[in-house]
């Protein structure tokens, strides 16, 4: 697997195209690939020097989530941006993506009413204190 650092425009648009969203602010993009098939994404947005939105997409099915690039997917907006937090936007009706950010160690914060073009939109928050993914074995830091 190669992990994709620099091709922001190319992530951003696999990762819209996954979760059906049709367009970002100012998006960097961190991505994973095979064989030339993207596997999976991670988009970050909104950041305003504290805190960054970061959205998450992958092929269903398919192996991409080392310890490696979940480190990375951290450590960029931790370490490289200095935010002190992350926040995780998720429909109330996606529950795949609600028990992986809190698998990830993301926090519910709040729910805004009515969001979402399903419904209701959570709002999830990981502090850079409760990163665990920081940790030296992760990574090169």
């Amino acid at each position: 697997m190669k992990t994709i650092t620099c091709d922001g425009e190319r992530v951003a648009k696999f990762v819209a195209r996954e979760l059906g969203i049709k367009t970002w602010s100012n998006p960097v993009g961190i991505g994973i690939e095979e064989d030339g098939e993207m596997l999976a994404g991670v988009v970050y947005d909104y950041f305003n020097g504290r805190n960054i939105c970061m959205h998450v997409a992958a092929v269903e099915g398919k192996r991409w989530m080392t310890r490696e690039f979940l480190w990375y997917a951290f450590y960029y907006p931790f370490v490289e941006l200095g935010c002190d937090r992350v926040t995780g936007l998720v429909p109330e009706s996606n529950l795949d993506a609600r028990r992986f950010d809190q698998h990830l160690g993301f926090i519910l914060e709040t729910k805004l009413q009515d969001a979402h073009p399903d419904g209701d939109l959570l709002v999830y928050k990981m502090m850079k204190q409760d990163c665990r993914f920081l940790e030296r074995r992760h990574g090169k830091a």
